[in-house]
């Protein structure tokens, strides 16, 4: 089991530690050149501060890596970005890039998805191990089951049983192991948008403005922020996902209901889509859960 000390700034953390009910962050990297592949889903991701608050300060469980367009990771997690605004987040990406800040660039960034981040108080900072290295620009990865991570496992765990802010897995702590990490509604969005390769699954629809993830039972209905619940759709096949006029069924072919010509009296472009079969994530196991979708077809679908 691993973990991965990572360095942010003051501003990132002190906004972040703040907020309250954050389901997931995103620790984000501006020069969007490479995704991040040190840790597996579910190990620990630590925040430690710039020198010369050479602590760590708090953490999450990974989740997942990409590269996005900033516009797309500022509408997926909004202030979980550690910015006030878009207009801040911009601006910051372009100073640690060493530009000059424009409005029109949609900056590709890295994007690493944390889920039930935690933040520490002062008093429980956590010293960085032995062997930090002012020299470290990044990071750096720990194994847990040994020396200096096996110490730095303990002083998280002995911190995590005396903090009001402790993880939801806290009864996971007393030995390392993996968790399966609960997506949150930003990470949610950016998953399914991956796992559909930033197509709409039903037109094969790139414009990635005009394109959602789409729950299939909904959150609101006990649908989890799950890739087997969610399907990438365009902004309206997602509408009217949402309301009825379309389902998929669990052998993953297309319905529209006859409702739709009935009400509106259009929808041509909708039913040639009849009958067709979705293109599903190329990993099976990020397939939509044929369960979800029979519950789809007789709770939702209009018929």
């Amino acid at each position: 089991m691993k973990a991965f000390v990572g360095i942010t700034d003051w501003d990132w953390f002190e906004l972040l530690s703040n907020q309250s009910g954050l389901d997931d962050v995103n620790f984000w990297q501006p020069s969007g050149t490479r995704i991040f592949r040190v840790l597996n889903p579910g190990e620990l991701f630590l925040f430690k501060l710039h020198s010369p608050r050479n602590f760590i300060v708090g953490g999450g469980f990974f989740a997942h890596s990409t590269i996005l367009p900033i516009s797309l990771a500022w509408e997926s997690f909004g202030v979980a970005n550690g910015a006030k605004t878009f207009r801040e987040m911009r601006e910051r990406v372009a100073k640690y890039r060493h530009e000059t800040a424009d409005r029109i660039s949609d900056y590709s960034i890295g994007c690493i998805l944390l889920e039930q981040p935690f933040f520490l108080p002062e008093n429980l900072w956590i010293p960085i191990p032995s062997d930090w290295s002012p020299n470290i620009v990044q990071g750096k990865s720990y194994d847990l089951t040994a020396e200096p991570g096996r110490s730095l496992w303990v002083a998280l765990q002995t911190t995590m049983t005396i903090t009001a802010q402790e993880p939801t897995e806290r009864s996971r702590y007393g030995t390392p192991v993996l968790v399966t990490p609960r997506l949150g509604q930003g990470s949610f969005r950016v998953v399914v948008t991956d796992a559909y390769e930033r197509r709409c699954a039903l037109t094969n629809e790139k414009t990635l403005p005009a394109l959602e993830a789409a729950h299939i039972r909904p959150y609101s209905e006990n649908g989890e922020h799950k890739v087997e619940n969610g399907i990438l759709l365009r902004r309206d096949l997602h509408a009217l996902l949402d309301r009825g006029y379309i389902t998929i069924t669990p052998s993953l072919e297309i319905e529209v209901s006859r409702r739709i010509k009935e009400e509106f009296e259009n929808g041509k472009d909708y039913y040639r889509l009849h009958g067709s079969r979705m293109r599903a994530p190329s990993d099976k196991a990020k397939h939509p859960d044929s369960e979800h979708l029979k519950w789809h077809n007789e709770h939702i679908y209009l018929g």
